[in-house]
């Protein structure tokens, strides 16, 4: 049989085309196999949050020492690397271990009294440990926060999505106190509440019932009101401070009225307010952060780094990172109603409420809205113990989302 010409070019042209499909079936093979193993959304945004909150560091070093950007990198691959591997690992066989949870949730928390171990890190801040052999150090307290969050999650599943007597719900209860008064005798009331609060949210979407939850509420803000009354009243009795340190006092109450406080923590907000106010819309740009610069804003890294932030970017750039902490906790939302396993949808809206808290009192203690209570802005302030852990709770929440489908 004869070919002509036309015929090879037919020919050709229909291997070509043939070709192309394969190789269009396998990048679309690809991309839907890489879809289901990891969420686009809390990557995304987990890495513009990172690659943000570096180039403040970086900005930061500028003017202060204490801020080191290759510590800060390093804290970033180490979490890297702890977020792949646990992406990795099926999580659902933790909800089995809850008595070993809370025991070593507890040996977390204490571990800076632990002799050996306990570092005092800079400002004479405790709470640290030094890892013996290659002298990192670390503050276990970010950790024991994720530990909470899963032990609180595995009680909390038992139920099935229905905690039907208040038995069952002083007892939930009852449990979230024990690590949230471990954290609270070691020192550190910020990170205390939120242990609290993201071990709350997991006992509220475990079913319980509004009534009690408002209740205990209620219950709460009498016993905080209480115990700042008694507090004033036992210190002067006994010439020194009993239940609550005076420079926590001063952080609880001095955003009331700033103005009119005198301590560190009042010129601290209020240096934070000039600095917020003084970015205008547009920020005054990279290395023109004048406030910070000059040494007026304190701990403009770490504590009051949203403050820095805004007068390096403006509103612009504070809203840019409110859109970006947005988008990752919508997305880890998702993510929570899309597994079938009730343990790791509560682990997950557990991971939520800590990244939401963490935000909202950061923000919102740089502003004048929240008490200061030193607690770190997620993947933005300096920070390796911090950056490390939010990284690890990514990796997690990307391991909820690949194993999503089972019920155990």
């Amino acid at each position: 049989m004869d070919f002509s010409p036309a015929d090879l070019f037919r020919s050709t042209k229909t291997g070509s085309r043939s070709s192309l499909d394969r190789v269009n079936k396998q990048l679309s093979a690809s991309r839907g196999t890489f879809r289901q193993k990891v969420h686009i959304g809390v990557l995304v945004a987990t890495v513009a949050l990172v690659a943000y909150g570096a180039i403040i560091i970086w900005s930061a070093s500028q003017f202060k020492a204490d801020a080191s950007f290759s510590r800060h990198l390093l804290g970033i691959g180490i979490g890297a690397v702890l977020a792949v591997l646990v992406w990795r690992t099926d999580l659902r066989g933790i909800s089995n271990f809850s008595t070993a949870l809370l025991v070593i949730d507890l040996i977390v928390i204490f571990s800076p009294k632990i002799p050996g171990l306990s570092y005092t890190g800079g400002l004479g801040m405790t709470g640290w440990i030094k890892i013996p052999g290659i002298g990192l150090t670390f503050q276990p307290v970010e950790l024991a926060k994720l530990i909470t969050i899963f032990f609180i999650a595995t009680l909390g599943s038992q139920y099935n999505g229905r905690i039907d007597t208040v038995r069952d719900y002083v007892k939930l209860c009852g449990m979230l106190s024990i690590p949230f008064l471990a954290v609270v005798a070691m020192g550190d009331l910020g990170s205390g509440l939120v242990v609290l609060v993201s071990g709350a949210i997991v006992i509220c979407m475990s079913g319980a019932r509004r009534e009690w939850v408002l209740s205990t509420l209620a219950l709460l803000v009498g016993l905080v009101a209480l115990v700042l009354a008694l507090d004033s009243v036992f210190d002067s009795l006994l010439g020194h401070d009993v239940l609550i340190k005076q420079y926590q006092m001063n952080r609880l109450t001095v955003f009331i009225d700033p103005d009119n406080a005198d301590s560190d923590d009042a010129y601290n907000l209020q240096q934070s307010l000039i600095a917020v106010g003084s970015g205008g819309f547009f920020g005054k740009g990279l290395g023109h952060a004048t406030q910070s610069a000059g040494g007026f804003l304190p701990e403009f890294h770490t504590d009051f780094v949203f403050a820095f932030l805004s007068e390096t970017f403006g509103f612009c750039g504070s809203f840019l990172l409110l859109c970006l902490y947005v988008l990752l906790i919508f997305s880890t939302i998702r993510v929570a109603f899309k597994c079938e396993s009730l343990f790791l949808r509560l682990s997950c809206v557990g991971i939520v409420g800590m990244w939401a808290f963490q935000t909202f009192e950061n923000i919102g203690m740089c502003i004048g809205m929240m008490p200061i209570t030193g607690i770190p802005l997620p993947f933005i302030s300096f920070g390796s113990s911090s950056m490390m852990i939010q990284l690890l709770t990514v990796g997690i929440v990307q391991s909820i989302w690949r194993h999503r489908s089972g019920t155990a």
